[in-house]
């Protein structure tokens, strides 16, 4: 495992999963982490998409008309994992150190990047990886400066 020398908040990787579990997007903010291969992080979003569909479903008190969101959080003392889902069903996996304030919020944000860089592109097809300079550059200069 790694630990942090520092006790300032830190965004360790952001993960984008498409609508189907695919792995679409992934980028390490934090120069400590472990390496993951690529089939690794293809396991790991088919694995969270999977996880995240059956825990939608096992809510104990469904409210009516209201759809289950699955797992938004998941918290370890080595690391906090935020899920935002949008509407099309593509999932923003931020991975924080466990005390990052507003992790909601910057998950929100990388989401209004991804909006206005990747689908305003016109080159860009849904659901494929994303390969696009104008948003890692914007990404990258959003989540830096955090660190």
């Amino acid at each position: 495992m790694y630990f942090l020398e520092e006790k300032t908040p830190v965004v360790f990787a952001l993960i984008i999963i498409n609508r189907a579990g695919g792995l679409i997007y992934q980028r390490d903010f934090y120069e400590g982490l472990n390496k993951l291969s690529i089939n690794d992080y293809l396991v790991l979003a088919g694995t969270f998409h999977g996880v995240h569909a059956i825990a939608s479903r096992l809510t104990p008190f469904p409210t009516p008309g209201v759809p289950s969101s699955g797992i938004e959080v998941l918290e370890s003392e080595n690391f906090r994992l935020q899920c935002f889902q949008t509407l099309t069903g593509t999932k923003f996996l931020l991975f924080t150190e466990p005390h990052q304030p507003n992790v909601d919020l910057i998950v929100k944000k990388v989401y209004e990047l991804y909006s206005d860089y990747v689908m305003k592109n016109p080159f860009y097809q849904i659901d494929m990886p994303v390969k696009c300079e104008a948003f890692d550059r914007h990404l990258l200069s959003y989540i830096r400066p955090r660190q």
